[in-house]
């Protein structure tokens, strides 16, 4: 048997006479809160929420009529007061609890409904320091930890989505609330103040420029629960932590099957590397197959993006997912759609791409209404056992690098660009990454290999397919670039490079044996530029 404290026993049905509401999101408060004087709920409110309550001429006192203390300091200051704490924490069936609320005239409060000053929206939206500050809600999270840790006897409310559940079990209950809900809303009361600290410490350590604060929170909002994770064994879901930068947590799905946890994986892997190529500068389409790219390619158009990206790799592009920079529009939709692909992102579509898109019903389209900013700071968090690795986004963009050329063949105009977009490219592709790249699109793409030698062998082979299924005689490499995500540690990766037709190098550079390199580049006729930046990506 579950007990208070003292051997006290649980009870499993509690009623509720009095509750307290104070809410900054109004989502159905009014409805919310007539219910719940029809079913004899006696309310108390504070500030905004009780103006509200009592224009829908609805009997409601004021916090201050409680307390016996008005509201001070801007509103700071409200419920932080022993009639109102002690009315959530009081174990109802303690005599020494019982004895305390009759001594100070506390009266128990059994519904709390809170939900908390907007900090998120404030920060997202670019408000400035003091107003971030101002919007932490201090007396909100107090109440709904005193309340959740207390629901032995009272039920806490902090999202306005569960206002009817709680409605309809005080209807099934002859207006009592079961342990069973009063328990699962103090686990989701607590999860809630759980990610907005984590949301204004986070958001703190930046303003302050604390890249590893000593404490590291993170939380979420449930978006939705995925049928399974990686594989059918495992169980997932999907947060969203209220960043605003456009992508696949942000996007609006216009149609198709429910996304799954690979498939989230993968578009965000797409999205952000086709948010690499400037819309302004040219069209480019990017195709991903299990967070690798398969193929990338800009051009005048869409269309002509896709169908260059798409020989580089044909085989792999099947099920796979496809990025645009630039609106969908109907010829890239029909080439798109002409095989099987599990999710098209694109920042925007044109009525006639969705209609064609439409004909194929489980065709995830997600519409993002912009690019991501790959400028962008953020933070990157992965597990391991026992911790979580933190790391700063890899912001990198090669557009802002100073290039270094260290051989005595300079690049052509041709083979820079080529070389810009290959190193764009390899930054997005697991690691050791090998990109080759000719005449704005890859034609071969060697990732998450143990050895460097062996990424560059393995995207000139798959070079030589996709030349052989276009009927094509000699490897689409013939003539490239290629970029590396790190740089060569020995002469053998680049000459490997050399072999499969590449004439131009982009690597970071950084070696001990820069020199050997730079001297076997030298002895190929190859022209190799320094980036000094590294994309491992693991």
């Amino acid at each position: 048997m579950a007990v208070v404290s003292k051997g006290i026993p649980v009870p499993d049905l509690v009623p509720v006479k009095r509750a307290l509401l104070s809410v900054s999101d109004k989502t159905g408060l009014v409805a919310f809160a007539k219910a719940l004087v029809d079913r004899g709920v006696e309310l108390v409110s504070t500030g905004g929420t009780r103006k509200a309550i009592a224009e829908a001429g609805l009997a409601v006192k004021d916090i201050a009529e409680v307390t016996g203390f008005p509201e001070i300091m801007d509103g700071r200051v409200k419920t932080l007061h022993p009639k109102v704490h002690g009315g959530l924490l009081a174990i109802r069936d303690d005599a020494d609890h019982q004895t305390a609320m009759a001594t100070h005239d506390i009266t128990g409060i059994d519904l709390l409904c809170v939900n908390l000053y907007p900090f998120e929206d404030t920060v997202a939206s670019g408000a400035d320091y003091a107003n971030g500050v101002e919007n932490i809600d201090i007396g909100g999270p107090a109440m709904t930890r005193a309340a959740a840790k207390n629901h032995a006897y009272v039920t806490t409310l902090v999202d306005p989505s569960d206002y009817d559940a709680f409605v309809d079990a005080l209807d099934g209950h002859d207006g009592k609330v079961p342990l069973v809900l009063r328990k699962k809303l103090a686990q989701k009361a607590f999860a809630r103040t759980a990610a907005y600290d984590a949301a204004v410490s986070n958001w703190m350590a930046a303003q302050i420029g604390e890249s590893a604060p000593d404490y590291r929170a993170v939380g979420g909002k449930l978006n939705e629960v995925m049928r399974y994770g990686e594989n059918p064994h495992q169980a997932a879901g999907f947060y969203l932590t209220g960043e605003r930068r456009p992508g696949v947590a942000t996007a609006r799905q216009v149609q198709g099957k429910q996304l799954s946890y690979n498939n989230i994986n993968d578009t965000d892997a797409a999205f952000e590397l086709v948010s690499e190529f400037d819309p302004a500068r040219t069209a480019a389409v990017a195709i991903i197959k299990h967070a690798n790219p398969c193929g990338v390619a800009e051009a005048p158009t869409l269309k002509e993006a896709y169908e260059k990206a798409l020989a580089c790799d044909p085989v792999s592009a099947f099920g796979g997912i496809v990025a645009l920079n630039g609106t969908l529009d109907a010829d890239a939709a029909l080439e798109i759609t002409k095989i099987f692909t599990e999710v098209i992102i694109a920042p925007e579509a044109t009525d006639d791409a969705m209609a064609i898109v439409a004909k194929k019903k489980n065709l995830r389209l997600l519409l993002t209404g912009g690019l991501s900013d790959p400028r962008a700071d953020g933070v990157f968090v992965k597990s391991v056992s026992g911790g979580l690795l933190v790391q700063s986004r890899d912001n990198g963009v090669v557009d802002d690098l100073e290039l270094k050329v260290v051989t005595k063949r300079q690049p052509t105009d041709q083979e820079l660009a080529d070389l810009k977009m290959a190193f764009r490219v390899g930054k997005h592709v697991k690691s050791n990454a090998i990109v080759y790249v000719k005449d704005g699109a890859t034609v071969g793409i060697g990732a998450g290999q143990m050895s460097r030698v062996d990424s560059a062998r393995i995207a000139a082979r798959k070079a030589e397919d996709a030349a052989a299924s276009a009927g094509i005689a000699e490897p689409l490499t013939k003539g490239c670039v290629v970029a590396s995500d790190a740089f060569f540690p020995f002469a053998d990766g680049l000459l490997s490079a050399a072999e499969a037709g590449a004439t131009a190098v982009i690597q970071p550079g950084g070696s001990m044996r820069d020199d050997e390199v730079i001297k076997a580049a030298d002895e190929a006729g190859l022209a190799m530029v320094f980036t000094g930046m590294r994309h491992f990506r693991h």
